[in-house]
């Protein structure tokens, strides 16, 4: 085997110094001591026979050569990943594991039918699920303590895959015996976002939403703040006042009039939900398997 071939971890680094405009920062990402990543992006650039970042006191930028070596770079460890994915999966006999973080929503009304017809496409596979809220998906996605993650949140890094499964709806709910029950025409979405609600914990997918889809609702606080799309419901229904929380938290709620929906003016208020996973952008085994079963399973709102 040549020995010239690059160290997968320096290469790994350097692409990270790119993302994150440092070394300090990229060694942080990589999991290296600084005087260690300095060392390595050394031996890179001496291999590689030119200089490959312009350092300033304000960073490290990509040179030139630089920017074609992190293209390249970044070929390489996709296919690292996936011959590593190939291997491992070759290895097992027996039960596939993958770790799985959900958020609230999609935990509740979407997933338990996506791992039931998981199990019967691929007996083998065994689902770790943990509920969190998105911005913990995501974090666990990042770190690699998750594989894959599926999020409701708008605001989603740029540094993870992403493939929309379908819209949601969020929708605006109160007790009947709430004032608003008995308006006749539509609610202003100025009116909404001057009202005190029921509202999820912060870092929600859900939250995150409906700030992110009507910005003055962030500077109002809410009357309540509560740990789940349960908790948020009882809540309404028992009249501290209203919440907007997903369609299929509150469909239920609708059908059996313990809630009611409070027309909107306007668009209606949508997002997405998102799987999101780290390293190739090709999915490969349990991983893949999941979300062809998600994809399948959510069709487009309409």
């Amino acid at each position: 085997m040549p020995s010239s071939l690059p160290n997968l971890s320096a290469l790994a680094l350097f692409v990270a110094v790119v993302d994150e405009g440092g070394l300090g920062a990229g060694a942080r990402r990589a999991g290296i001591h600084q005087p260690n990543a300095s060392r390595m992006i050394a031996q890179l650039e001496a291999q590689a026979g030119t200089a490959l970042l312009e350092r300033d006191p304000r960073g490290s930028r990509p040179t030139s050569a630089g920017l074609l070596y992190a293209a390249q770079a970044r070929q390489l460890l996709e296919a690292a990943e996936q011959f590593s994915d190939w291997l491992r999966h070759s290895r097992e006999e027996g039960v596939q594991e993958l770790r799985v973080g959900v958020s609230m929503t999609i935990a509740e009304h979407l997933m338990p039918a996506w791992l039931a017809e998981l199990r019967r496409r691929s007996p083998r596979t065994r689902v770790d699920l943990e509920v969190l809220n998105s911005t913990q998906v995501l974090a666990g996605v990042h770190d690699g303590h998750l594989r894959l993650g599926f999020v409701e949140t708008p605001r989603l890094p740029r540094d993870v895959n992403t493939l929309t499964l379908r819209e949601d709806e969020l929708v605006v709910v109160v007790a009947p015996e709430h004032p608003w029950a008995l308006r006749e025409g539509p609610l202003e979405l100025d009116e909404l976002a001057s009202t005190p609600l029921v509202v999820r914990e912060g870092g929600s997918g859900t939250r995150d939403a409906f700030e992110e889809l009507v910005p003055a609702a962030g500077g109002t606080p809410p009357v309540q703040e509560l740990g789940s799309n349960a908790a948020v419901r009882i809540a309404v229904a028992s009249g501290a006042g209203p919440a907007v929380l997903s369609m299929l938290a509150v469909r239920s709620g609708l059908e059996s009039g313990q809630l009611l929906r409070v027309p909107l003016a306007g668009s209606r208020l949508r997002r997405p939900l998102t799987a999101v996973w780290n390293g190739p952008r090709r999915l490969s085994g349990p991983a893949a398997d999941l979300v062809a079963v998600a994809t399948a399973a959510t069709p487009p709102l309409r």
